[in-house]
């Protein structure tokens, strides 16, 4: 599979599909504010990185707004607000093959075109 989950007014996201050419390369590209994440599409993601928390975006505005870092999340609690609030899913999220890459992490973005 070769798929990328990206929000389109991110510059972040715009800044790697431009550097790595994603979008030129036959990658399915979902926009998540238009086109919500399904509970399959997430637990999928799980299921390659380990981990729910490993996708949640501490970055997220509503994040300090919603008074989250005072509060012991489980993860059960990442899930449910990945699936509810779109900013909470770290971005980007990129599927080549067996990979996952999720973020924006240097090493994160130069292992990403290493795979491609």
């Amino acid at each position: 599979m070769k798929k990328m989950y990206h929000l389109g007014n991110c510059t972040t996201c715009q800044a790697i599909i431009k550097e790595t050419g994603i979008d030129k390369k036959g990658f399915e590209m979902q926009e998540i504010k238009t086109e919500k994440i399904t509970p399959a599409q997430l637990d999928e993601m799980k299921e390659k990185t380990g981990s729910y928390e490993s996708l949640f975006s501490r970055r997220a505005m509503k994040y300090k707004e919603m008074g989250l870092k005072d509060k012991s999340l489980t993860e059960k609690d990442y899930r449910q607000l990945i699936l509810d609030e779109y900013t909470f899913l770290k971005r980007p999220v990129v599927f080549v093959n067996d990979k996952i890459f999720v973020g924006s992490e240097k090493k994160t973005v130069e292992a990403l075109k290493n795979a491609l």
